[in-house]
């Protein structure tokens, strides 16, 4: 019997995970549309204009592993240009400020604390904060509290030591001059899109799934589900029936961090000409930043925030924000670059209702949480997003792969031709 649905699949989300999965539905020949809340495509990759000649990214910015990445191929083939940057965050910087022996005892400190994580990973067990793998009154311990914070938007007492283990990163970062945003908008180019259409309710109890928007109804026969973890957890769309118990713990599980990028103008030449290097604001206290000064030799500064201290200025607003920035500028470079910076823009992900955060952490002893958010229910409801990667995780390309494989999955189960039955309850 002939099915009745609109389409053969209704994807949730049009950032990376989701255009990932148009990608694939449109390869494989399959009916879909792909529904956005935001009047954007790119979800937390937002490439937009700085008002001074060139982009900003106010979410995702880097190439992570670029050497794998597999958005790199697909920038390249599109004519999109990418940066081979050649540094490794703030090296230089922080041997410069350190020196060569507390620099390599700071590194070797990370070093140690990872390896830590990663023998606990291989051994099964037990799963615990990544804080209890490093005495609280070691010599880095702020140090490491504040790279934590940069990493995960967590701090190290709430962040799996398993999990994080897991992550599996190259130390190669390049970047897209045009912007990450940019690049995710370009890869959405003739999908179909409904923009500002949010999800309120998903109804699988039939032989068809309907899916109600704020721009009306349309059914498939499955969904491809792409919601950030806070949405999916804190019910902001209602599941017909509900999603199984331990799907919404999954996703409290992973809950979005607290990260923030804040962009300055720089006025004149406070830091002599332009020279684009990175920076650690101080290495004494957890309260400091990452910054990147003069990017693509751009008279702007990015200052990155992370863990409690991005809770608090983004609740404190852009000049609260801007004000610390300068603070921690004139402490890294001395005095005279007060008053030779002002806000442009911010980041503000935690307030955002389509996000809740910035991206996925684990907590202690959710190390498992991602493979059972990623777990495909009845083969008709599919889910995607970075938190479900469980290698690639807060990260776009982590988040476009899994797209890619909900998608590849449920053509799959379409191919099979079997309608399952409906679900009249799940507890």
């Amino acid at each position: 019997m002939s099915s009745t649905a609109e389409f053969d699949v209704v994807v949730i989300g049009a950032g990376a995970a989701g255009v990932g999965a148009g990608r694939a539905l449109a390869e494989a020949g399959r009916s879909f549309v792909i529904l956005e809340a935001r009047d954007r495509v790119g979800g937390r990759a937002w490439t937009r204009d700085s008002g001074l000649g060139f982009p900003i990214d106010l979410g995702c910015e880097w190439l992570h592993s670029a050497d794998i990445n597999p958005l790199v191929p697909l920038a390249r083939a599109l004519g999109v240009e990418v940066d081979e940057y050649g540094e490794f965050w703030a090296t230089k910087w922080n041997t410069a400020k350190l020196g060569e022996a507390a620099h390599a005892d700071l590194r070797d400190s990370l070093t140690d604390l990872f390896s830590k994580a990663a023998a606990l990973a291989a051994a099964g067990g037990p799963d615990v904060a990544l804080g209890d793998l490093i005495a609280s009154d070691h010599r880095w311990r702020p140090s490491l509290e504040a790279v934590c914070g940069w990493m995960t938007g967590g701090r190290l007492d709430q962040v799996s030591a398993v999990d994080l283990a897991s992550f599996d990163d190259t130390p190669v970062n390049w970047r897209l001059p045009a912007g990450y945003g940019a690049l995710i908008k370009t890869l959405a180019q003739g999908l179909p899109i409904r923009l500002s259409a949010p999800v309120k309710c998903i109804d699988w109890r039939g032989k068809t799934i309907a899916v109600e928007t704020a721009r009306g109804r349309v059914t498939a026969e499955r969904v491809v589900v792409t919601l950030p973890t806070n949405v999916l957890a804190g019910g902001a769309v209602d599941f017909q029936p509900d999603l199984p118990a331990e799907k919404v713990a999954a996703a409290g599980d992973l809950p979005l961090g607290a990260d923030l990028k804040l962009f300055l103008a720089i006025e004149g030449a406070p830091f002599g000409p332009p020279r684009d290097h990175q920076l650690h604001s101080r290495f004494d206290r957890v309260a400091c930043c990452h910054m990147h000064v003069h990017p693509f030799g751009r008279p702007v500064v990015t200052a990155y925030f992370g863990g409690d201290l991005a809770g608090d200025l983004e609740a404190a607003g852009l000049d609260a924000m801007a004000d610390f920035a300068e603070g921690e500028l004139a402490f890294a470079h001395g005095s005279s670059v007060r008053g030779t910076v002002a806000p442009i823009a911010a980041s503000g992900w935690l307030a955002d209702p389509w996000a809740g955060g910035a991206y996925s952490y684990a907590r202690p002893g959710a190390a498992g949480a991602r493979a059972l958010l990623a777990a495909p229910i009845e083969d008709r409801l599919f889910f995607a997003g970075e938190a479900t990667s469980e290698g690639d995780f807060a990260t776009a390309h982590g988040a476009y792969r899994s797209g890619l494989a909900a998608a590849e999955a449920a053509v799959a189960s379409l191919a099979e031709g079997a309608v399952p039955a409906p679900t009249s309850s799940v507890g």
